[in-house]
C-alpha cells in the first residue's frame, strides 16, 4: 500500500522536525550560494540565523515566476555549471522559459517522489503505462516515465499526439495506466468511439492526470468513457515538476510530498497566512534542493490545506483540487470567477461535452464574456432549433445563477472546437 511507509505516515512531530532542520539548511544554503537570496533577505533585514521554527517562516520573502525570469539564465543557480546535468523549462509560453536545473541528487530525489506518487495512485509492478504527456524541455512526461520505471512497470514513452496510434498501442501492448493531461484522455476516448473502440476490450484500470486543473465532472466524464480510476497529479516546473502532490484512491485531496516541499497558504491580497481549511493561495518552500532552492514560490494556484490523517493512512498534508489560478481569475462586471467554475456548469448538463471556450470581448466601453460548447453528437443529430434555443437558457440561467451575472452561451455542433494533446486552451482573448 506504501512505496515510502515511514515517510509517508509520520507523525505531525515528526514531520515537523524534519521540515524545520531542512528549513534551516535550505535558507543558510540559499544565503550563502544564490546572491539574489542573500540581497532579498538583507532588503528585509533578516538574517539567515533567525530561521529556527516553521512559524519563522514568515519572516522570509516570497519568490515570483518574475524573479526567475529576471535572474535567467542561471542566476538563481546554487551550483556550478558543471554539477547541473539535467535542464527543463515551462511549457509553450512566449518569450524566456522559465528554466529549472538538477544536480544528480536532485534527480534521484525526483525519481524517488514520483516512484512515491506512482504507487500512492495505484502503479504497481505488473503494470503496464502508457505516458502521453510530450516529451520535451516540459517536466512531466520524463517524471512520470522515471517514477513508474522505479517502481519497475513497463513504460510505453508515446509523447502525445498520434491519437489513433496511441489506442493501437494500448490494444496492442495491454496499457493497464494511461498518464496525460484530462482534456487528452477526453480526446481519446472520442476517437476510441469514432473507431468503434469499446473500453471493455482494452486492459486499462488507471489514468493519471495533470499539468491542467481537473474538475469532478471532467473526471466522471473519464471514468465513464475510458474504464478507469482518474487519479490527479500537481507539480510545478519550478518546483522541478510532478512530485509535488497527487491523490490517492481515497479522492480526498492531493497528498504533499512535504518533507521535500513545504507548503504554506496566503490571502492572494494582503500575502498574509492563512489557517487550514480557509481558501487561499499555494507557496511553496524546496526542502531538499540543491541546483535550484526556492524560498516561498507563490504559485498562484488556488485551494486549501489539510492535515488529518487520510482514509488511506497517510499523514501527509493535503491540499485540495486547484480551483483556478489568481492570475488567471477573469473579472467581468465586477465578478471574480475561475474558467473551471464554468466547466462544471457545462458538464453539468447531459447534451454537451467537455469541449469549451471562453470569448472575452467589448460592448463599447465595457468588457463581455460568452462561451462556446459542443453538444454531443447523438443530442446534434436529432436536434432542432427549439431545442438549442431551450438548452442554451437552461444553461445561460445556471451560469447566472454560480456567478450572478448573464453569460451569453452559444451552442456548437461537434468537433466545433480545436482539439489538444496538451494543455486545453480555454481562454480566447478577443479584447
Amino acid at each position: 500500500m506504501f512505496w515510502d511507509e515511514k515517510n509517508e505516515c509520520l507523525s505531525r512531530d515528526e514531520m515537523t522536525a524534519i521540515q524545520e532542520k531542512s528549513l534551516k539548511q535550505t535558507v543558510k544554503y540559499a544565503c550563502e550560494k544564490v546572491p539574489f537570496y542573500k540581497q532579498f533577505l538583507d532588503e528585509k533585514g533578516v538574517r539567515a540565523e533567525e530561521i529556527k521554527t516553521l512559524e519563522d517562516i514568515s519572516l522570509l520573502p516570497f519568490t515570483t515566476k518574475a524573479d526567475l525570469r529576471d535572474n535567467y539564465p542561471y542566476g538563481l543557480c546554487a551550483v556550478p555549471q558543471s554539477d547541473i546535468v539535467r535542464l527543463h523549462a515551462s511549457s509553450g509560453t512566449t518569450g524566456k522559459p522559465t528554466s529549472v536545473f538538477n544536480t544528480k541528487r536532485d534527480l534521484e530525489d525526483w525519481v524517488d517522489c514520483m516512484a512515491r506518487n506512482c504507487y500512492m495512485a495505484g502503479v504497481r509492478r505488473d503494470d503496464v503505462c502508457q505516458i502521453a504527456f510530450r516529451y520535451t524541455l516540459f517536466t512531466g512526461a520524463f517524471g512520470h516515465h522515471y517514477g513508474a520505471e522505479k517502481i519497475g512497470a513497463m513504460v510505453i514513452p508515446t509523447s502525445s499526439g498520434q491519437t489513433e496510434r496511441q489506442i493501437m498501442m494500448m490494444q496492442d501492448f495491454g496499457t493497464t495506466v494511461f498518464h496525460s493531461t484530462p482534456s487528452y484522455a477526453v480526446t481519446i476516448a472520442e476517437k476510441m468511439s469514432e473507431m468503434g473502440v469499446d473500453r471493455d476490450s482494452l486492459s486499462l484500470r488507471l489514468s493519471i492526470h495533470g499539468a491542467e486543473p481537473m474538475t469532478e465532472e471532467m473526471r466522471d466524464e473519464i471514468e465513464e468513457k475510458l474504464g478507469t480510476l482518474a487519479i490527479g497529479d500537481y507539480g510545478l516546473t519550478e518546483l522541478g515538476g510532478p512530485g509535488v502532490s497527487i491523490e490517492c484512491p481515497e479522492k480526498a485531496g492531493y497528498h504533499i510530498n512535504e518533507d521535500y516541499f513545504y507548503p504554506e497558504i496566503i490571502d492572494p491580497e494582503t500575502l498574509q497566512p492563512l489557517p487550514d481549511g480557509e481558501t487561499g493561495e499555494l507557496v511553496f518552500t524546496t526542502l531538499q534542493k540543491e541546483a535550484l532552492p526556492i524560498i516561498r514560490y507563490r504559485t498562484r494556484d488556488i485551494t486549501t490545506l489539510t492535515r488529518d490523517r487520510c482514509a488511506c493512512g497517510r499523514t501527509l498534508i493535503r491540499h485540495g483540487a486547484i480551483k483556478g489560478r489568481s492570475d488567471d481569475m477573469l473579472i467581468i462586471g465586477g465578478v471574480n470567477f475561475f474558467p473551471s467554475q464554468l466547466e462544471s456548469v457545462m458538464l453539468g448538463f447531459e447534451e454537451t461535452t467537455s469541449h469549451y471556450e471562453i470569448h472575452l470581448g467589448k460592448r463599447g466601453r465595457l468588457d463581455s464574456v460568452s462561451v462556446k460548447v459542443e453538444t454531443r453528437p447523438d443530442f446534434w443529430a436529432n436536434v432542432s432549433g427549439d431545442k438549442i434555443a431551450e438548452l442554451t437558457l437552461k444553461m445561460e440561467k445556471k451560469v447566472q445563477d454560480l456567478l450572478g451575472f448573464r453569460m451569453d452561451v452559444q451552442i456548437v455542433e461537434p468537433q466545433t472546437i480545436p482539439r489538444s494533446e496538451g494543455k486545453a486552451k480555454r481562454v480566447i482573448d478577443d479584447r
